[in-house]
């Protein structure tokens, strides 16, 4: 079987691309949320934070690509604020939906509020926004991940907890 390609360091404009699409993500989120109210627009982002951080420290510090450029340049910032943990460990991790479900709510809490506000008060801003939050966590996400990062992952030849939840082989 011949090996893909894969980056030591992803290239800027892969980096570029993919964090576009997740600040993106968040902006028409936090939108829609600020439409509600301004406390749990700070709240939301707070998340935000919080989700970020975790990934930072409990996958980057594990990954190949600590230290280095990732598609998303988190390698880099995690070796910035976290102390390097054993490469083997996110072989050997396991994740499942529950695992991911609060990268998940980063969108679906926002179409939820926003179809609250809709039925409340229709509004064509609430509903762009709504329409295109849905395309970026769907659409952008699964182009960012599938055509510039995971495709050239040296990681997921090493071994990926998402890459074996997503693709499992049939």
């Amino acid at each position: 079987m011949k090996e893909s390609k894969t980056f030591e360091n992803y290239p800027c404009g892969t980096i570029m691309t993919s964090n576009l699409v997740s600040v993106a993500i968040y902006f028409f989120g936090a939108y829609i949320i600020y439409r509600l109210d301004f406390d749990f627009l700070i709240i939301y982002l707070f998340y935000i934070f919080i989700l970020e951080a975790r990934l930072l420290k409990s996958s980057c510090t594990k990954c190949y690509y600590y230290g280095k450029f990732c598609a998303f340049g988190k390698g880099k910032l995690s070796a910035l604020l976290f102390k390097k943990e054993d490469k083997g460990k996110l072989n050997k991790r396991k994740i499942t939906g529950k695992d991911i479900l609060p990268e998940f709510l980063v969108s679906i809490i926002p179409l939820f509020i926003g179809i609250w506000l809709l039925v409340s008060e229709f509004d064509w801003k609430i509903l762009a926004s709504m329409v295109i939050l849905v395309i970026l966590a769907s659409v952008g996400s699964a182009l960012v991940r599938g055509r510039l990062a995971c495709k050239f992952c040296k990681q997921r030849e090493l071994g990926c907890p998402a890459e074996q939840l997503f693709n499992k082989k049939k």
